[in-house]
């Protein structure tokens, strides 16, 4: 059978060495001088690692690689879980399992993401039914069985799309005339996911290739595919609100006798959660991925590749809620020691008050992500010294309910049984306890257990989320080789648009008062213990009963109950595109010499774009909030539409230098400078604003303001001058030692400028004459006033109703209170985008890499130190809207390796420091991701040339995550997780 040969650069003959099966890197990378080498195939991941030091050696710039021989045999379920390995990056986890990455403390959105050198699209939904807004390609979409390499380039080239400070990263996919003859293998494993309740133990994955060209490879095809299910579940805590204020002496909302244990001095800060909450997610994903490609090369000169790439990730959730709601009656409250003070326990008691509702919610995620991508690339060879590539394609992501219900549904339960409640917050996981009594109210079985009879509705909420993006681009590049260089030269044309789309539709059931207790019909609640969940952690004392089941059992049921559609019809809060058209051009010259006998390589490139912005909203626009009950309100929207359209534009010129010189033998010293950019994420190019409710009236003191989001297409983008210094030793074939020290200096941060005005003509109607009114009735009558009886006594004196006749639940459910004429003008705080901060960012990136002689055996290990000049300062009053650097962190790695002709094995630990994930988690309250660790393993064994067997563990040790606010005290959110194992085998036809 003919060889085929092609002509690669070094760079691309680097990477060709380091693949299963070699793969041509995309011509963004290609900055030398052309070779003509016969392809050369590669096995085992030691002469996978030995081929991309070299890459890693010869590289202009600092480039890492990852082959697909290591991806395929190390216990990564996707590309974000093997890109962690590389130095100075780090991921995001969802469900345990790797979503999005950071580089060298730059978070998803400011990285680029490209496929075959395309620039990749991204839709992405939040968990809740929340506006979709991030860029940020999310990997859990790619199965890592059908991706032959990626490449993270650290600095920034004129010859690679703008977009990534932290870095650009590029996926790379198999081709078919790079491996001539016929191929062919498949992949089975069997998943046991450790956390799994309800779904299967043992779920499949699948994953095939075949590869084919004629006698001649000049026609070939390929197919790849793969299919991967997993069933999982997941236990959790998390409060919604952590409020701070300064002590003024007084408790909002306490009781008159309420005692106060080490409480805080006049002035100093404290924090008030709104609630705690404690969750179980059964979930289930199936991702399917597929590539089919086509290549033809009718002479050696002229190479057209046509692929197309395919990605569906099917996502569904079940979870349930036990939750309590804070409110009236603080009894006793003992804070803690921190300059910023927490109440460690927390008791509420009702005392004259009904008893009120314990909250067992049922939430549904019914969600698919598509990804969709096709793509023409020719290569033409003029002559020896010229070349020119033609690369076209399309490509979209969309993520969208795939239900009619909406992408998220939330079915309220309650049972009012709480006499009083108490949490202690001391606790990694707080501990949630009540006073139990169903004997206060009429309508309950008064059992003093909790059971079917004391379960009602409350309301309903179907949220609508959607976002699709679209890619059109076109790249023009040209090579033209010198004696001792070559010059690169290429323009490109970039569309994208993308369309986001955000609605709530609410109904009511048994309303906020849970009107209508053992109403459900029988088989709806399964009873649960939700403490039996939390193994790892003390749960003593806590309440431990609560129900699971399905929402939209629970909706659909509803519907017909109480008569409305349950399908998510409701007004669109979102209704924003966002269009970007890019055109660039750029001239890259690459140079080898040497100076006094030490060869030196030069990489001299400038950039310049042209980016012209469209920011539409066509939304429903909002007519009233209405006041539903004492701290519930919603948005109501009326029929009239409202277009916001606004345009902006803008140039960057990016220039880029890349120097190494070996200074002494197998020693390489480098220097590289570069000007990146990257865009604003979609909310903040949003041209119309989306308004929220207050946390309470706004009459009573401490009461949240009500809060609206908004966007300015204004901005520009991050723009960063970055420079990297560092020392490379080579000392064997697979050992090497490195330093580096890098710096950004980042201009057009986009920080949040504070605005309180009113948006839409919308009134508060908890503030006006009807109000004011109410609490001085409330006042002469000795009651207190709190939001409850200030809600009854408005609803009672605008209905002509004598205050008495009906208890507060009645009244919630019979009225609502709207806004008048009246009323005063709602006072919204808004946080505007604006590009008004600049920061520095630096740090340290150290790595070890060896073999032992022929024994086998090698590490990895590599450390990063990520810096920020702007830090969060958690004492600070929360009237002040804080700039600080998310995402930064250092992080460590260490692999511990074995191989021999017919036994592999590895065992990776990663570990991730704690960092700021948020600014302004709630208002200005900051969000903390703690310290993380996670070890996982990898056994192959070779049984012949065509069959393998191996198992991998992933989380071995099932660390857990945790996010906290001001202090650790404040929990916003914990995840216990759990360890995955595969066992499976590859058969190599």
């Amino acid at each position: 059978m003919a060889n085929h040969i092609v002509r690669k650069t070094k760079i691309a003959t680097s990477l060709s060495l380091i693949l299963s099966a070699s793969v041509s890197l995309p011509l963004l990378a290609q900055e030398e001088a052309n070779q003509d080498v016969e392809v050369i195939q590669v096995t085992g991941f030691k002469s996978s690692i030995k081929e991309s030091t070299r890459l890693k050696r010869d590289a202009a710039g600092v480039v890492d690689a990852i082959s697909a021989e290591d991806i395929g045999k190390f216990p990564d379920t996707n590309l974000a879980e093997s890109l962690q390995r590389i130095t100075g990056v780090s991921i995001d986890r969802s469900n345990g399992e790797g979503s999005k990455v950071t580089v060298r403390g730059f978070g998803p959105d400011y990285n680029m993401v490209t496929l075959n050198g395309r620039t990749m699209p991204a839709a992405s939904l939040p968990a809740g039914g929340g506006t979709p807004n991030s860029r940020a390609f999310d990997f859990a979409n790619l199965a890592s069985d059908s991706v032959k390499s990626v490449e993270v380039y650290k600095t920034g080239k004129a010859s690679i799309a703008s977009g990534g400070i932290g870095a650009t990263i590029n996926i790379n996919t198999a081709r078919p005339l790079d491996n001539p003859g016929f191929i062919s293998s498949i992949g089975v494993k069997a998943l046991h996911d450790t956390t799994n309740r309800v779904g299967d133990d043992i779920t499949p994955e699948l994953s095939g290739i075949i590869s084919w060209t004629d006698s001649d490879a000049k026609f070939g095809a390929s197919l790849t595919a793969s299919m991967q299910q997993r069933d999982s579940s997941s236990t959790g805590a998390f409060v919604n609100q952590w409020n701070t204020s300064a002590f003024d002496g007084t408790i909002p909302q306490a009781a008159d006798d309420i005692v106060l244990t080490n409480a805080p001095e006049i002035g100093q800060l404290y924090s008030m959660p709104s609630d705690l909450r404690y969750t179980i997610a059964d979930r289930e994903r199936t991702r399917t991925n597929a590539q089919l490609t086509f290549q033809y090369s009718p002479i050696d000169d002229l190479t057209a590749t046509l692929d197309y790439t395919y990605s569906k990730q099917d996502l569904f959730e079940a979870r349930a809620e036990q939750s309590l709601w804070m409110d009236n009656y603080k009894s006793a409250l003992t804070f803690d020691d921190n300059t910023v003070k927490t109440p460690v326990y927390y008791r509420e008691e009702r005392r004259d008050l009904q008893t009120r509702d314990l909250g067992l919610a049922f939430q549904e995620l019914n969600q698919v992500n598509k990804n969709d991508s096709i793509g023409l690339n020719v290569e033409y060879y003029f002559n020896s010294e010229l070349s020119f590539m033609f690369d076209a394609h399309n490509s979209k992501a969309t993520s969208k309910p795939d239900a009619p219900y909406g992408s998220w549904v939330n079915a309220g339960l309650g049972a009012n049984v709480i006499n009083a409640q108490e949490v202690d917050f001391s606790r990694e996981l707080p501990s949630m306890s009540i006073d139990f009594n169903d004997c206060r109210r009429a309508n309950l079985n008064c059992n003093n257990t909790l059971d079917p009879a004391d379960v009602g509705t409350s309301i309903l909420d179907s949220n609508f989320a959607s976002q699709e993006s679209e890619v059109n681009e076109f790249r023009l590049h040209g090579k033209y080789e010198l004696e001792n260089g070559v010059i690169d030269f290429g323009v490109e044309s970039r569309s994208m648009e993308s369309h986001s789309l955000q609605s709530l539709t609410r109904n009511t059931m048994g309303n906020w008062g849970v009107e209508n207790p053992g109403e459900l019909p029988d088989g709806y609640l399964n009873p649960t213990n939700f403490l039996a969940e939390f193994d790892d952690y003390d749960t003593s004392g806590s309440f431990n009963q609560g129900y699971t089941g399905s929402a939209s059992q629970i909706g659909y049921w509803a519907g017909e109950q109480y008569g409305f559609n349950f399908a998510a019809d409701g007004a669109f809060a979102t209704n924003r595109t966002i269009e970007e058209d890019i055109t660039a051009a750029f001239v890259q010259f690459s140079y080898t010499g040497y100076f006094n006998d030490m060869p030196y390589n030069i990489v001299v490139g400038a950039r310049h774009e042209s980016t012209d912005i469209t920011s539409t909203a066509n939304i429903d626009l909002p007519n009233a909030i209405a006041w539903e009950g004492n701290n519930d309100f919603n948005v109501r929207f009326g029929s009239d539409k409202q277009d916001f359209t606004l345009k902006s534009s803008y140039d960057h010129f990016l220039p880029s230098l890349d120097f190494d010189i070996e200074v002494i033998e197998n020693v390489k010293a480098r220097f590289s400078y570069s000007t990146t950019i990257a865009r604003p994420t979609y909310d903040n190019l949003s041209s119309a604003a989306t308004v929220g409710v207050p946390g309470a009236p706004t009459l009573l003191p401490g009461s949240s303001p009500a809060t609206a989001s908004t966007g300015n297409p204004g901005l520009v983008p991050l723009e960063s001058d970055n420079i990297d210094v560092s020392a490379e030793w080579y000392f064997a074939e697979t050992s090497y030692v490195s330093v580096g020290y890098y710096t950004k200096d980042i201009e057009n941060f986009i920080g949040l400028t504070p605005m309180t005005q009113n948006y839409y003509g919308l009134r508060d109607a908890t503030a006006g004459p009807r109000a004011q009114a109410a609490i001085a009735e409330l006042e002469a009558r000795g009651l207190a006033v709190t939001d409850s009886n200030l809600f009854q006594m408005v609803a009672a004196t605008e209905n002509g109703v004598d205050f008495d006749s009906m208890t507060y639940e009645e009244f919630e459910a019979a009225y609502d209170v709207i806004a008048n004429s009246d009323d005063p003008l709602l006072d919204f705080t808004a946080q505007v985008p604006t590009n008004n901060k600049s920061a520095t960012i630096d740090g340290f990136e150290i790595a070890f890499q060896h073999f032992f002689g022929e024994s086998g055996f090698g590490v990895q290990a590599n450390y990063t130190t990520v810096n920020g000049d702007i830090d969060f300062d958690v004492n600070a009053s929360p009237s002040t809207t804080q700039f600080a650097l998310v995402g930064l962190s250092d992080t460590a790695n260490f692999i511990a390796m074995y191989e021999n002709d017919d036994f592999q094995a590895r065992v990776a630990y990663n570990w991730r420091d704690k960092f700021l994930n948020s600014a302004a988690r709630y208002v200005n309250e900051p969000g903390f991701t703690e310290e993380y660790y996670q070890i996982d393993f990898n056994v192959a064994y070779n049984y012949s040339e065509q069959l393998s067997f191996f198992v991998e563990g992933i989380n071995i040790t099932e660390q857990n995550s945790r996010e906290h606010g001001r202090t650790s005290v404040q929990l916003w959110n914990l995840q216990q997780l759990g360890a995955r194992y595969n066992i499976g085998m590859r058969y190599n036809f």
